[in-house]
């Protein structure tokens, strides 16, 4: 099975794209939405986290407040790597447990931090959403969950828009509607149904 390791910064569209790519039928393991429940209450990484960073970093209803939590670690890179340093490790495991039981012929990991955080090996191949900077910041602003000082701690954590780009196998230039981003997409699916097709027959002489 071909992996597709589709990344971007902040505000760029991963998880529009991501979406696009499973209406063709491609499988999408999202590291983002895997994060959010290994550090639900009574998860593996819940009770490190809050060993680690106290309980003020839980709302009223014992959960990670996700807000007080970015804010605090983006503050301080240490502390930042403290966090990476819980959740890396099991995230890691869990994609590799969801791979273990695709039978897809490719399918798409969302990894923010593929870079970053060295994930580099769960994929075959990049593909990086790209965005204007002021784009990506208008959009993550837009959700109403940060502001733009947040958004600009975040980016600043992230690699460069022009490295991204140059470690990238394809690239999504997502400035445009919605019809050229199906349109991408679309032609993606082809070439990735195509290369998966390729290293099965290579596999098999």
């Amino acid at each position: 099975m071909l992996r597709v390791g589709l990344t971007g910064g902040i505000g760029s569209g991963k998880s529009t794209v991501a979406a696009l790519f499973a209406r063709h039928g491609a499988p999408v393991i999202d590291t983002d939405a895997i994060a959010r429940a290994l550090a639900a209450p009574g998860a593996p990484a819940h009770r490190e986290i809050v060993q680690a960073f106290g309980r003020t970093v839980l709302d009223a209803a014992g959960e990670i407040d996700r807000r007080r939590l970015r804010r605090l670690v983006f503050d301080n890179p240490a502390e930042r790597h403290r966090l990476e340093d819980i959740l890396h490790p099991l995230i890691r495991e869990e994609v590799r447990r969801r791979l273990g039981a695709l039978t897809a012929r490719y399918c798409i990991l969302v990894l923010p931090l593929l870079f970053e955080a060295g994930f580099t090996d769960l994929a075959d191949r990049v593909l990086v959403v790209d965005a204007d900077e002021a784009l990506q910041i208008r959009r993550a602003c837009a959700r109403g969950a940060m502001d733009e000082t947040e958004v600009r701690k975040i980016m600043a954590a992230q690699l460069p828009r022009a490295e991204r780009r140059k470690r990238a196998d394809d690239i999504i230039l997502n400035e445009a509607d919605s019809a050229h981003l199906e349109r991408e997409v679309a032609r993606l699916h082809t070439l990735y149904l195509s290369l998966a097709g390729d290293r099965k027959r290579n596999r098999q002489d």
